[in-house]
């Protein structure tokens, strides 16, 4: 079949930046920016999974396709399955969980990792970039992203370790993680049904419930630095950028 579709995940109920997904920037709401940077790509159908009918709302008026889900899911990977369970069930074969904070990502982005995956065997696939700020290194709210080996080109290795803060990294073999993920529909079944691991719940990533039960995830470069709004002043900033 080898059928994708692009699922975001989103909330209003954010801890660090509540209402997030509905802040404007430039005068459109931040989820709909992420949801044109997905239809953009063509890989598949494009589908926003909301608890929220005010978000519900503002896809439908601009388009798009949503989903109401469940509000107490622990993770946006579990709003994702139950996404793909309500519409796409027996329709695909590779699901793309895309971020609802990453307005300027790059269609190409997306569409090189649908490629990665297709061309590699894997359970889970994601991206990242380079480090060029080495604030970066210190910065909470950057999920970084620890490899073996140097990624270059079209690599697509497999990841040692996800984490915010680490003592004593090897910084050449460090890249900034990019908020999105592309599973097999059986890897997604298979994660949702596993129990939150200690390192998930302690670092607060949920890719760490994957690696602690041996799900592979690997990493491809990314052709560019997507920026993630985890504030009022990343809203700020990116709102520039966007200009």
């Amino acid at each position: 079949m080898k059928n994708t579709a692009i699922i975001i995940p989103t909330r209003l109920g954010a801890k660090r930046f509540p209402n997030k997904p509905l802040a404007k920037i430039n005068g459109v709401p931040m989820i709909i920016h992420v949801l044109n940077r997905a239809q953009e790509s063509n890989v598949g159908e494009v589908v926003v999974a909301t608890p929220d009918n005010e978000i519900f709302q503002v896809v439908k008026k601009n388009g798009g396709r949503a989903i109401l889900t469940k509000i107490e899911h622990s993770s946006g990977t579990d709003r994702v399955y139950e996404a793909y369970i309500k519409a796409l069930k027996n329709k695909v074969d590779f699901l793309i969980n895309l971020q609802g904070d990453l307005p300027n990502i790059k269609s190409s982005c997306i569409k090189k990792l649908v490629k990665l995956m297709r061309n590699n065997d894997c359970d889970i696939g994601t991206l990242a970039s380079p480090i060029v700020n080495k604030n970066e290194m210190t910065d909470m709210n950057v999920v970084k992203v620890e490899m073996e080996e140097i990624l270059k080109g079209d690599d697509f290795l497999k990841a040692k370790d996800f984490f915010r803060i680490k003592k004593d990294s090897n910084n050449e073999k460090i890249y900034h993680h990019i908020g999105i993920y592309a599973f097999t529909n059986t890897a997604l079944t298979k994660y949702v049904k596993l129990p939150r691991s200690h390192l998930e719940l302690e670092r607060n990533l949920e890719q760490l419930r994957a690696m602690q039960n041996n799900m592979v995830i690997k990493v491809g470069l990314s052709d560019s630095i997507p920026l993630s709004v985890d504030s009022e002043t990343d809203l700020f900033n990116i709102e520039n950028v966007m200009q």
